[in-house]
C-alpha cells in the first residue's frame, strides 16, 4: 500500500537523522570537555596576572602617597580621559545548529549598540564568527569595520586571539578608540551561559580605594622585602599588555565552550524529538499494517464462503 510505503520511507529517513544528531551531540560533548579544560587553565593564568598587576599598582600608589608625587600610569590602564569612541568585539560562531547561542550574542550586541548610539557615542564593530555578523548587518552594517571567520576550528588558539586584539590595542594606543568592549557568552554549564558586554580597555584593576588605606609598602611579605627589575612602571606596563592578551583568549575559550554546550543541548533535544517521532510513526505504521492484514483476511474468508 502507498500509505505504508510512505511511512516506512519516512521512518527510515528520521532514523538516519537521529544517527546524525546523536553523532553531533557526541562531537560537541568532546569539544566541550576540551574547552572546559582550556577555561580552567586560562582562568588561572589571567587571575595570576591580574593579582600581580594589582600588587604592582598598589605599590606605585603607595609610593605616590609617600613622596607626594603623581606618576604617569600606562594608557592601557588609565585610558585617554575621553568617552566618545567605542569599539565592540562581537564573538559568535561560524556554524549553526547550536540553538539560540548566536542569536543571543547578536541580540546583546545590538542592544549595546543601540544604548551607546542613544547616548551620542560613536560605535564601531568587529565581528568574530559569521553567524552574529549575518544578523547584525541587517541593522548596523555600516558600523562593521572588520570581521573574522574560520577561527577556533580545532579549539581556541592563543595566537588567533592575538590576531584580533593587537590591531584593536594599536588603535587604542593611538587614541582612535576610547573604550573597547567584548560582547560574548560566558560559560556557566552545558545548558547555561551568560551573554553580556564587558569592558576590555582600559583595564580596571580596582586599586583606588585600597591605596588610600595603605600604611606600609605592599612589596613586603612578613619580614622580607622584594623589589622590581628593571622598574615598577615598566613591570606594570608589561603585565597589563599580557592581561589584555589573556582576557581576549579567555573570551575565546568561554565563547567556544558556550557554543559547544549549546550545540550539545540542541542536538540532544533533536535526538530525543527524532526518537519520539519514530515511535509515533511506527505505531501508526503498525496500525495501518494490521488494518490491511485484517481487510485481506476478511476478503479471503468471504471468498471462501461464496465458493
Amino acid at each position: 500500500m502507498a500509505g505504508l510505503k510512505e511511512l516506512r520511507t519516512r521512518i527510515e529517513a528520521i532514523k538516519s537523522t537521529k544517527k546524525i544528531t546523536s553523532a553531533m551531540k557526541m562531537v560537541a560533548a568532546a569539544g566541550l570537555r576540551r574547552a572546559q579544560g582550556a577555561i580552567n587553565k586560562s582562568a588561572v593564568y589571567k587571575d595570576s596576572l591580574l593579582l600581580a598587576a594589582r600588587r604592582v599598582a598598589l605599590d606605585l600608589q603607595y609610593e605616590e602617597k609617600l613622596k607626594g608625587v603623581a606618576l604617569n600610569y600606562p594608557k592601557i590602564m588609565t585610558g585617554n580621559g575621553k568617552d566618545e569612541n567605542y569599539l565592540l568585539l562581537v564573538i559568535s560562531s561560524d556554524k549553526g545548529l547550536c540553538g539560540s547561542y548566536n542569536a543571543n550574542v547578536a541580540k546583546a550586541a545590538q542592544a549595546r549598540v543601540a544604548e551607546l548610539l542613544q547616548q551620542g557615542k560613536n560605535v564601531r564593530l568587529v565581528c568574530v564568527g559569521k553567524k552574529a555578523r549575518e544578523i547584525i548587518k541587517h541593522r548596523y552594517a555600516e558600523l562593521i569595520v572588520n570581521s573574522y571567520e574560520g577561527m577556533a576550528r580545532k579549539g581556541a588558539d592563543f595566537y588567533e586571539a592575538l590576531d584580533v586584539v593587537m590591531p584593536v590595542l594599536d588603535e587604542f594606543e593611538k587614541g582612535m578608540v576610547d573604550k573597547v568592549e567584548i560582547v560574548s557568552s560566558t560559560f556557566r554549564s552545558a545548558i547555561s551561559r551568560e551573554t553580556a558586554s564587558r569592558q576590555l580597555l582600559p583595564i580596571n584593576l580596582m586599586v583606588a580605594n585600597d591605596a588610600e588605606n595603605l600604611a606600609e609598602p605592599v612589596n613586603q611579605v612578613n619580614n622580607a622585602f622584594y623589589d622590581y627589575e628593571p622598574d615598577k612602571m615598566e613591570m606594570l606596563e608589561a603585565l597589563l599588555l599580557m592581561i589584555v592578551k589573556a582576557m581576549m583568549f579567555d573570551a575565546f575559550v568561554q565563547a567556544q565552550a558556550s557554543e559547544q554546550g549549546a550545540r550539545m543541548a540542541s542536538m540532544d533535544n533533536a535526538t530525543r524529538n527524532a526518537a519520539e517521532m519514530i515511535s509515533k510513526l511506527t505505531l501508526r505504521y503498525n496500525g495501518l499494517r494490521q488494518s490491511a492484514i485484517t481487510t485481506e483476511l476478511t476478503e479471503i474468508i468471504s471468498g471462501a464462503e461464496a465458493i
